[in-house]
């Protein structure tokens, strides 16, 4: 799946003086705090991070509470959807006009009926409601379906994403790769007979070059 990287950074943590006593828990609570929300700095939403003071010494900030900075080492998990990217999710709700998807357990998408591709046909059936592909029958996405589908935008502020199954490698993951791994073999298998047979080709081409010099050879001597 796209839109994920891991940044390697400095950073420096501004702490409150009174925080001075165990600043690993300070920088440590100051960090957690901004999981899961959009950074401009980072240009992602921080997933994960892990970090150590890259100096012992910290700059004290003038002013009534005089803050410390401390200088930070840290590698950090953003996730950065951007348009076109391909990303990957789970379906928990279907409805006619439209597919609701949770993208990394805590980012809501959605796909509306216009960014559906025409193939793909809403049912409903004994409460169950599904999008069956009607060119391959077998390509069916319900709900608890890995969806892959093309980013359209990202709300930065709510963490929204509007995405599009309208290209065609877009889709029920499952499906994709399975026939993603058949069209693999079958195109293996076709270079395959491809080589033998320009193999086979090969060495009965040089059989008929050994019989017309062997025939050459005989004429002569019979001359």
């Amino acid at each position: 799946m796209e839109g994920l990287k891991v940044s390697n950074t400095e950073l420096v943590v501004y702490l409150h003086p009174s925080k001075s006593k165990d600043v690993s828990q300070a920088i440590f609570g100051e960090l957690s705090s901004m999981l899961f929300k959009f950074n401009e700095t980072f240009d992602g939403v921080l997933l994960a991070y892990s970090a150590s003071t890259k100096d012992e010494v910290a700059k004290i900030l003038p002013g009534l509470n005089p803050y410390f900075g401390v200088k930070l080492q840290a590698q950090l998990l953003l996730f950065y959807p951007k348009p076109d990217m391909l990303l990957e999710g789970k379906v928990v709700k279907l409805a006619q006009h439209c597919m609701h998807i949770v993208v990394l357990g805590f980012s809501s998408a959605t796909i509306i009926e216009e960014d559906i591709r025409e193939e793909f046909s809403y049912k409903s059936k004994n409460g169950k409601q599904m999008f069956g592909s009607t060119v391959n029958k077998s390509h069916k996405i319900e709900t608890g379906s890995i969806v892959r589908f093309v980013v359209k935008s990202f709300d930065e502020e709510i963490l929204h994403i509007s995405g599009s199954l309208i290209p065609s490698h877009t889709g029920s993951v499952s499906w994709l790769d399975k026939h993603s791994e058949e069209a693999h073999t079958e195109s293996n298998t076709k270079k395959r007979k491809e080589v033998e047979m320009s193999e086979g080709s090969s060495y009965f081409s040089k059989g008929d070059k050994n019989r017309v010099k062997k025939s050459k050879k005989k004429h002569n001597r019979n001359m």
